[in-house]
C-alpha cells in the first residue's frame, strides 16, 4: 500500500477511535443523566403515593383506593398498580390487569426485602403494558400491620429513549462529517508529506537505471529536507566514485598496456632478427626484464590498494620507534643517493615512539624519500626531519626539485596521476606510490599534506598521533 494511503488510513483510524470513544462517553453521560433524573422524580412520587394508599389498601377501601390511583395516574402520566404480597394485581388504574401476576424484576426485588426498585424495559409487541420502552418504579406499601403489598408505577419512556436515539444519530452525522474532513485533511497533508518522498523515490529509480547524475529536489524542512540533502551528498559521492573507478580502469589499462607494448616490440625484434648482435640482444632482454619489473610493481601496488579499499589490510600494531624506522629508510636509500651524488640531510628527534605498524610506517618513509630523490637533480640534497608537538609526531621530507603547481597538488594523491608523465616513467614510478602512502597514513589515523611551488621543490609532511588514534583525543 502506498505511504499516502497508509497515512490517510492512520488518520481515519485515529479520528474514528477518538470519536467513537468520545461519542460513547457522551452518550453514556446523557443516558445516565436522564436516567437518574427519571429515577429521582419517579421514586419520590411513588414513595409519597405508597404512604397515601397504605391506609386505604389496609382498610380495603376499594373505591377510594381506585379513585386515588386513577387521579394520581393522570397526574404522573403513567399507570399505577397495587399488588399484594404474592405479586397479584389487586388494583389497576387502567382497570385491565386485575387478578394477574406481574413478574418483573422490580416486584421480585420488593418481595425479597428491598424498600424500592427501579428499572427500564423494552417491551415486545402485544404486551399488556403500554409503550415500547417503559420505566418501572416499585415501592413497598407499609401499613400498621407491616408490609401490605407493592405499589408499581409504569410510565412510557419512549420520548426519553427517542432523545437518546436522536443524540446517537446526531453523533453519527457529526462523525461522518468529521471523518470526511479528516480524510480531506489527511489527503492534503499526506500529499505534502509524500511529495518529496515520491520525488526521492523517482530519483533513486533513475539512479538504479544507471543515471548517477540525478539529484533529489531539496524542499521543505526538518527530516525530509535532511533526507534529501543526505541523499544528494551520497549520490555525489557515488558519482565521484564512479568517475574515479572509470578513470582508474582507464589509467590502469594504459599503464599495463605501455610496458606490454614495449615488451612485444622488443621480443619481435629478438624473434625476427636471429642474426642480431649479441650485445644488442642482451640490451633488448635487459629492457624486457625492466618492463617485467615495472609490470610486477604495478600489479603489486594495485593489489595492495585493492586490499586497502576492501578493508582487508590489517595493521600489526605495537609500540615502535619512529626515529629508528626513518633512520633505517635513510640507510637503505643512501647507496642510491650516492650513485647520483645526492645527499640525505636528516634532523631526527630521538626516541619518538608511536603505536603503529613497523613495516607500513617504513613503507611510508621509504616511498616519500625515494620520490624526493627521484625528482631531484644530481648533486642536490633532500632533507628529512622528525619532531614531536603535543601528542603528534611530524615527519617531513623536503626536496629541491621541480616543484608541483597548485592545480597538480589537488590530484597528486590520486591513482596513476603524474605531474610529469614522461619523467615519471623514466624514473620507474607506477603512479601509485603517493596513493598508497596516503592510504597507509589514513590507516594510522594520520594526515599527509604537501607544500610546494614550481621551481622551488616540495615538502611532504606526515602527521601521526603518538597513541595510534586521533591526535586530538584526550
Amino acid at each position: 500500500m502506498p505511504i499516502r494511503w497508509q497515512i490517510m488510513l492512520v488518520f481515519l483510524i485515529i479520528i474514528g477511535v477518538s470519536f467513537a470513544f468520545a461519542a460513547t462517553r457522551l452518550t453514556n453521560y446523557v443516558s445516565e443523566y436522564l436516567y437518574q433524573q427519571r429515577i429521582r422524580q419517579d421514586s419520590i412520587s411513588v414513595e409519597r403515593l405508597a404512604t397515601t394508599v397504605a391506609p386505604l389498601f389496609q382498610s380495603a377501601q376499594s373505591d377510594a383506593l381506585s379513585e386515588t390511583l386513577k387521579s394520581s395516574s393522570n397526574e404522573l402520566g403513567g399507570r399505577l398498580l397495587v399488588l399484594d404480597n404474592d405479586a397479584k394485581i389487586q388494583f389497576d388504574s387502567f382497570s385491565a390487569l386485575m387478578g394477574t401476576r406481574l413478574q418483573l424484576p422490580e416486584t421480585l426485588a420488593i418481595l425479597s426485602g428491598q424498600p424500592q426498585a427501579y428499572g427500564l424495559h423494552a417491551l415486545q409487541e402485544g404486551n399488556a403494558l403500554t409503550g415500547n420502552y417503559v420505566a418501572c418504579c416499585a415501592s413497598s406499601i407499609i401499613g400498621t400491620k407491616g408490609n401490605l403489598g407493592i405499589l408499581v408505577f409504569i410510565a412510557d419512556v419512549d420520548e426519553m429513549m427517542a432523545s437518546l436515539s436522536l443524540v446517537r444519530r446526531e453523533l453519527l452525522i457529526v462523525f461522518g462529517l468529521v471523518a470526511a474532513a479528516a480524510l480531506l485533511a489527511a489527503g492534503f497533508f499526506s500529499h505534502l508529506l509524500t511529495r518529496p518522498v515520491l520525488a526521492l523515490t523517482r530519483t533513486i529509480q533513475n539512479m538504479a537505471r544507471g543515471d548517477l547524475s540525478v539529484r533529489a529536489p531539496v524542499t521543505g524542512s526538518g527530516e525530509i529536507r535532511n533526507l534529501a540533502e543526505n541523499y544528494n551528498a551520497m549520490a555525489e559521492q557515488l558519482e565521484s566514485l564512479d568517475r574515479s573507478r572509470n578513470q582508474f580502469v582507464s589509467n590502469a589499462s594504459h599503464e599495463l598496456k605501455t610496458p606490454m607494448t614495449s615488451m612485444k616490440l622488443l621480443l619481435e625484434n629478438v624473434i625476427y632478427q636471429p642474426d642480431m648482435p649479441s650485445e644488442l640482444r642482451s640490451e633488448f632482454l635487459q629492457d624486457i626484464n625492466h618492463e617485467i619489473d615495472r609490470l610486477t610493481h604495478i600489479v603489486t601496488d594495485l593489489l595492495e590498494l585493492t586490499r586497502m579499499d576492501n578493508h582487508q589490510m590489517k595493521l600489526d600494531l605495537s609500540e615502535v620507534s619512529l626515529s629508528d624506522i626513518i633512520m633505517e629508510s635513510i640507510r637503505m636509500l643512501a647507496p642510491a643517493a650516492e650513485q647520483r651524488s645526492q645527499q640525505i640531510l636528516s634532523d631526527i628527534a630521538p626516541n619518538v615512539t608511536i603505536l603503529g605498524d613497523h613495516d607500513k610506517l617504513k613503507q611510508i618513509a621509504t616511498n616519500l624519500m625515494d620520490n624526493a630523490l627521484k625528482y631531484s637533480q644530481e648533486n642536490q640534497s633532500i632533507s628529512v626531519s622528525l619532531s614531536v608537538k603535543g601528542k603528534k609526531a611530524y615527519f617531513a621530507v623536503t626536496d629541491h626539485g621541480v616543484g608541483i603547481s597548485a592545480d597538480d597538488q589537488k590530484h597528486i594523491f590520486e591513482r596513476f596521476y603524474r605531474v610529469d608523465k614522461a619523467r615519471s616513467r623514466e624514473t620507474g614510478g607506477t603512479g601509485l606510490g603517493l596513493s598508497i602512502v596516503r592510504q597507509l597514513v589514513n590507516l594510522h589515523h594520520g594526515e599527509i599534506t604537501v607544500d610546494s611551488m614550481p621551481g622551488q621543490g616540495s615538502t611532504f609532511t606526515v602527521t601521526l598521533p603518538l597513541n595510534g588514534k586521533d591526535g586530538d583525543a584526550r
